[in-house]
């Protein structure tokens, strides 16, 4: 399941829900991302997407890696609109009969979302608004994932 909202969230009911009768499977990964204050510097976070095409994007790798990683399962949950400080802006869940696999599944989908999802993110503070762009680090995270599985 992939959903964008405007609303806050709770990741943990999300990962409670997520777990719940999963008789057949091993492990459950996830990740839940927080707005950062920057030290000041960001008073909040706004996040845009292009409903239905950003949904569709975050699919394509979604089920790219559930077929890469033998997934049984995956949720990802991202805010849009306007995120305080200390707000969950995004909660990823994967299910795998291991944890090798639900452990690398989550970690490449959040590698995506955070550098080449279709997001348009602007922090705002005392200073103005400013875009935020993927880091260095951010792009070097993502094509990892780029060589095909065992390569």
């Amino acid at each position: 399941m992939i959903r964008l909202t405007n609303e806050a969230f709770d990741p943990g009911a999300l990962l409670t829900a997520f777990c719940a009768d999963r008789t057949e499977t091993g492990a459950v990964a996830s990740f839940t991302g927080l707005c950062r204050a920057e030290a000041g510097a960001a008073q909040t976070l706004e996040l845009e997407a292009y409903p239905g095409f950003t949904e569709s994007a975050i699919a394509e790798i979604a089920e790219a890696a559930k077929t890469r990683f033998a997934l049984q399962d995956y949720e990802i949950v991202h805010r849009v609109g306007v995120i305080a400080p200390g707000e969950p802006i995004v909660f990823v869940a994967t299910a795998a009969s291991h944890r090798r696999a639900a452990f690398e599944a989550c970690d490449q989908l959040m590698d995506y979302l955070k550098s080449r999802a279709p997001f348009w993110k602007k922090e705002h503070g005392p200073d103005g608004a400013r875009w935020i762009e993927p880091t260095t680090q951010d792009k070097a995270d993502a094509e990892r994932w780029d060589k095909p599985a065992g390569a």
